[in-house]
Formats: structure tokens, sequence, C-alpha cells
């Protein structure tokens, strides 16, 4: 068993440090941030031990202590429901410079696709009061996770495949999509760390066969909903950035892939024409 040694200098001294080795020992590599959250959430010992359980038994960090700190706002994550990935908030900070784009002085209109908890919608809402906005996701748990966490930004959530259960009204109105769609590919999801295959619907991360099924079908369906000069932003990994420009180009979008290579972080960004 790995030892934290009382008088470690490197060690938060309000931390417990038989907390941060019992982490530690179950493989968590972060183990001294997991500990501030796990006494965050519970102060007390005897309150915390039973969410450290639940923790060293494989469950994710934001599905024991109900919440996700994700580009600066605290999303409540449900278990059940897929926790927002750090290198995430770099597609939230693209879409907020397009929405200033495309908006200007306007709050904008903003859809988030297979939203999940409603993380990005959440973010980029705290960054652009007044933000019309409307989320789906196709898991009822979701979406349900999802409207509790827009409501307080006047969000509204919807329970459907992306954009079938939105209303009519928006379409050719949109100013920004993000859609985080799942995008590994099949063969690839066993090899996923064991928290999200055993914890996360698998619909949240598997992709189909190349892990871009649901990216060419956010590629069509983005044209009729974005206004001219909309974009529309999708997450994927760096191998797969030239084969969702080409669907993104196919679909009659204008197509530029961005990186992050300190948060390893790879978006692809597709524009409307502009007449």
């Amino acid at each position: 068993m790995v030892s934290v040694p009382a008088n470690d200098p490197d060690l938060d001294p309000d931390l417990d440090p038989g907390l941060v080795a019992r982490l530690r020992a179950a493989g968590c590599v972060f183990a001294e941030d997991e500990a501030a959250v796990l006494t965050e959430a519970a102060p007390d010992a005897a309150a915390r031990e039973p969410l450290v359980r639940r923790r060293l038994a494989g469950e994710p960090l934001e599905h024991v202590v109900g919440w996700a700190d994700f580009a600066g706002v605290r999303v409540a994550v449900e278990p059940g429901v897929f926790v927002p990935r750090q290198r995430t908030s770099y597609l939230v900070e693209v879409a907020a410079d397009a929405l200033a784009g495309v908006a200007g002085e306007r709050p904008g209109v903003l859809l988030d696709l297979a939203c999940g908890s409603g993380a990005l919608g959440l973010a980029l809402a705290r960054r652009r009061p007044g933000l019309t906005l409307h989320a789906s996701d196709l898991d009822p748990t979701a979406a349900a996770c999802a409207a509790a966490n827009l409501a307080p930004v006047g969000g509204t959530a919807h329970c459907g495949d992306l954009t079938a259960p939105l209303p009519q009204p928006l379409r050719g109105t949109v100013d920004v999509i993000v859609a985080n769609v799942p995008y590994v590919p099949t063969s690839a999801v066993p090899l996923m760390p064991a928290d999200s295959r055993e914890h996360e619907p698998r619909t949240t991360v598997d992709g189909g066969p190349d892990g871009l099924d649901l990216l060419r079908r956010v590629a069509v369906l983005a044209g009729d909903w974005l206004r001219e000069g909309g974009a529309v932003f999708c997450e994927v990994s760096r191998d797969q950035a030239e084969a969702a420009r080409a669907a993104f180009t196919a679909a009659g979008l204008r197509a530029v892939v961005r990186h992050d290579p300190e948060r390893d972080a790879t978006v692809l960004a597709g524009r409307t024409p502009t007449a």
C-alpha cells in the first residue's frame, strides 16, 4: 500500500493523509485533488466515509459528490449521466468566441445537442447573460439533469434525438450549436477507463465503427438550424480530425480544425456560408 508521510511537504495540511493514501492505493492519479473534493463534500470524516468507499469501488468522483467543476461553473452530475471532461473546456472557449462574433451585441441563440448534464450550455450561458439556450439529450435521466442545471440561466432542456424535440421556430435563427457527441470508435470502448465503461451509458461514448456516426448527423442537421454565418462545434480526437472535417465539408459547412496541445483537445468548427 502507498503511504503518505504525515509531514509530506507537498501535501495540503488540511487533507487527511490517510485518505490520500487510500485513494493513491486504489489507483487515483490525482489523489490529493480527489481528497480535497471529497473533504469539501463531507467535512466530517464519518459522513465522508460512505463517499470514499464508493470512490474506492470505482464510481466516478463526480457521481459520488454530485457535481463537476467545469469551465468555470459547477455542474450537477447524477449517476448514469456523462461526466464532462476537462479538455472539453476548450470547446467552450472556442464556441464563446464564435458567439461573440456571430451574435455581436445580442446575447445570442445557442443549441447544446447531446447535452448530457448541460455543462457546455451552462458554461456558455454564464459567459453571455440573456443567452437563449435550448439543449437536448436522448436519455431521460440526462435531460432531467440538464433541465435542473440550466433553469437558473433560463435555459430549456428537451428529451429527444438531437434536434427532433426542439421548437421549430428556432430553425434558421441559431447563432451557435455545440454538440459534444460520442466519438470513441466501438472497438476502442473496451479500452476506456473502468469508471467510464461501468458507470456512464455506452451511448454517451460509443460513436460507431469510426466514432463519427453522430457527428455526421449533426453536420447534416446544422445547416437547417443555423443562421447565415452561424457555427457548429464538435469535439473529436486528433486522429479523427481529417475524416470529421470531410464530413462537415460534405454537408456544406466551411470546416476548420482547432487543437489545444496543453489540454490535448481537438475541436472541429463548421460555419454556414454567408451571402
